[in-house]
């Protein structure tokens, strides 16, 4: 009987301690934001021009994401917002990555979509696969910030900004990309 209520306190204590470290949802959400606004300065800082392209878009999204890739398999994942330049509102976002295709290398960046339209800013927030193949070189190392590939169009009417972020890669892959809501914080 000793043994179950000793079981049964060290149980409680442990789940206090997981609880009082647990982030809140707010807590998450501000993170998010957080790393947004820094992801768009590193961004206006390489590539000025980005400011006014992103303020006269009808929204934007930046995502913090990070990518493992071993031989011929791979994956990613990352977290980030979208925001609608007419209502301010920022819808909390998640995305999924696969890949296959040669490749070695873990990779941290960011990416930032900037949405020329209401229609395809609501379609990417609504969510879809965007598949699509890609060649990286990409080595980063120390705090001496973010290396910037440029902008590329991602289909009509969006434009993307990738920056890699501490990180070594060389691939060669096509990837599988899903963005969606964030349940858990919107």
């Amino acid at each position: 009987m000793k043994t179950i209520r000793v079981a049964s306190v060290t149980a409680l204590i442990l789940l206090a301690a997981v609880t009082a470290f647990a982030k809140t949802r707010e807590e998450k959400q501000a993170e998010a934001r957080k790393k947004a606004d820094e992801t768009l300065q590193r961004l206006y800082k390489a590539q000025p021009s980005a400011r006014a392209a992103i303020k006269a878009a009808a929204g934007y999204a930046v995502f913090n994401n990070r990518g493992t890739k071993i031989l011929v398999g791979g994956g990613g994942s990352g977290k980030g917002i979208a925001v609608d330049n007419s209502t301010k509102h920022i819808t909390y976002m998640k995305m999924r990555e696969i890949q296959a295709g040669l490749g070695m290398g873990v990779k941290k960046f960011s990416v930032v979509f900037v949405f020329q339209n209401q229609k395809v800013l609501d379609d990417f927030i609504n969510g879809g696969w965007d598949a699509g193949g890609q060649t990286t070189a990409a080595a980063k190392s120390g705090d001496g910030g973010g290396s910037l590939q440029g902008a590329a169009a991602g289909g009509p009417g969006v434009w993307v900004y990738q920056m890699t972020d501490k990180g070594l890669a060389l691939e060669l892959t096509v990837k599988g990309t899903k963005y969606s809501k964030d349940d858990d914080l919107n």
